[in-house]
């Protein structure tokens, strides 16, 4: 017995097809845009209710059941939207891009084309000062007339590895070789295609503060000015269960609990045995988790409990 279906018709976001192909300035010389993409919000729900029915949930009842996805980790019916990205971006930012192994990747080759001309510059402002609490982050910047310095030195190896580029070429160096000693400030470009899943949590780790400042700007453009017109429901949701939330580990939770109860004695007990207390009875800011800890804390304006 043959089944009828009901015609399907291609999604589209028409306010992502007014972007299709544009784009969006990040950093000195990088950008972004959108190639292609396919799925929606609505996407998302159908896939969660394993139907293609359109019209038969209202859309307050499509949202609800979206935040209900995303609020409790339900990952698999963001796999249905898929995005196509085309990037310029610095080698060093890329480094850390390529990192999230859950995407489609097609790079420019600079062992069958020219290296493309273009580097990240600083200005003398823009230098910044190793983090004391985060080895593998900044915090602060260096004054700008010790940054005029730097920026006048990084002008100077730029020309002139670009110079020693372009004289291997010359020379008939095989392409492969004559990169060998170009900066990782020089642009690469690339196809990056993902799911939404994936994309999101790319997001989440990209966008968060202690997440480099460069890469930073690729993610915050791709949700501000990409996700929000794509996925209007999902960009609302992700700030509320994502952006704007905050996790609290088992252990944080029970100094919580007795920061509640007024319980300082306890509190104490705890911290010396999670190794919060120095022997001397000082608090040990060596310990990565005390510091997060208080930082959130801090960002709800709630007093430190010791």
């Amino acid at each position: 017995m043959q089944q009828d279906f009901e015609k399907l018709d291609k999604t589209r976001v028409q306010a992502l097809d007014d972007i299709l192909g544009v784009p969006f300035k990040v950093l000195k010389d990088g950008f972004i845009r959108v190639v292609d993409y396919m799925g929606c919000d609505s996407s998302i729900v159908q896939a969660a209710r394993v139907s293609y029915g359109a019209g038969t949930k209202k859309l307050r009842e499509d949202e609800a059941l979206l935040r209900y996805l995303l609020r409790h980790r339900h990952t698999s019916p963001f796999e249905m939207c898929e995005i196509k990205f085309h990037i310029r971006v610095p080698m060093d930012t890329w480094r850390q891009w390529i990192r999230h192994r859950t995407a489609n990747v097609n790079e420019y080759s600079t062992r069958y084309s020219i290296a493309i001309d273009s580097a990240e510059t600083t200005n003398p402002d823009e230098w910044r000062t190793q983090s004391f609490t985060n080895r593998q982050g900044s915090a602060g910047g260096l004054d700008s007339a010790i940054g005029a310095g730097l920026s006048a030195q990084e002008a100077d190896f730029h020309k002139l590895s670009r110079d020693l580029y372009n004289s291997r070429i010359e020379a008939g160096v095989a392409r492969e070789q004559a990169r060998k000693d170009l900066p990782l400030s020089t642009y690469t470009e690339a196809y990056w295609k993902i799911d939404l899943h994936n994309l999101l949590h790319f997001l989440e780790l990209r966008m968060e503060v202690n997440a480099q400042f460069e890469i930073r700007q690729y993610a915050n453009t791709i949700f501000e000015e990409i996700i929000k017109r794509w996925l209007p429901l999902t960009y609302k949701a992700f700030i509320d269960y994502s952006l704007e939330s905050m996790f609290f580990s088992g252990l944080e939770m029970k100094v919580v609990r007795e920061m509640i109860l007024g319980n300082k004695d306890t509190i104490k007990n705890f911290y010396e045995e999670f190794g919060w207390l120095k022997q001397d009875g000082t608090k040990n800011m060596n310990s990565r988790e005390l510091f997060e800890f208080e930082e959130k804390l801090n960002g709800l304006s709630l007093p430190l409990p010791i």
